[in-house]
């Protein structure tokens, strides 16, 4: 069993409190003395591994999407279920996960990509990367229920493009108003586009 070396923990526990931080106030609140004084870790050791504050948000925002990466790749390789149940389980942690109050950092890439779009280049283009991938891993689960029969015959690219983008702007619209109307509205939708036609 592989553990990890002291180096990779210190470096992993400043990601794991700035995710908390970040996900509750937003990048540009938190200041880096609010980061070292939550993680108990002096100045150098934070320069010791990330360079600047938006090297350290870059790296959060790889780390949230190699692990979001490891949960879909889950869900959408479990073969018990169709297409169509894999991708509506996915939608309803998404629905669930937004109305909670974003426990375990699950709106991450909703809370920073208004934020940090204008802010710095290399954030966003990693959550570009980062949102690139999991339209794809979309796209394969909407062809595998295509082909299975339970998702109607439709162009699964561009399908999974328009549902990722509608769940992102649902997801705001939820922060906004505060009601999960939006969200709602979206399952809704979704099953109506996936749903085979009778």
């Amino acid at each position: 069993m592989k553990t990890e070396s002291p180096t990779q923990s210190t470096r992993q526990h400043i990601l794991d409190i700035g995710y908390k931080l970040i996900v509750a106030k937003g990048f540009s609140c938190v200041g880096l003395s609010q980061l070292l004084q939550a993680a108990e870790v002096p100045k150098g050791s934070f320069y010791h591994y990330f360079k600047s504050k938006e090297q350290f948000g870059e790296a959060l925002i790889q780390g949230y999407f190699d692990s979001y990466k490891s949960d879909l790749d889950n869900l959408f390789g479990n073969t018990s279920l169709s297409g169509y149940e894999r991708l509506m389980t996915y939608w309803q942690r998404w629905l669930t996960a937004q109305t909670q109050g974003c426990i375990d950092q699950k709106c991450l890439v909703v809370k920073l990509s208004a934020e940090v779009a204008d802010l710095s280049e290399t954030m966003r283009l990693a959550l570009l990367r980062g949102s690139a991938v999991v339209i794809q891993q979309l796209n394969d689960c909407i062809a595998v229920g295509v082909k299975d029969g339970s998702i109607a015959e439709q162009e699964s690219q561009s399908t999974a493009e328009m549902l990722y983008h509608m769940w992102l702007g649902a997801s705001l619209m939820n922060k906004l108003g505060h009601s999960s109307d939006a969200l709602d509205r979206a399952l809704e939708t979704t099953k109506s586009v996936l749903q085979p036609k009778v």
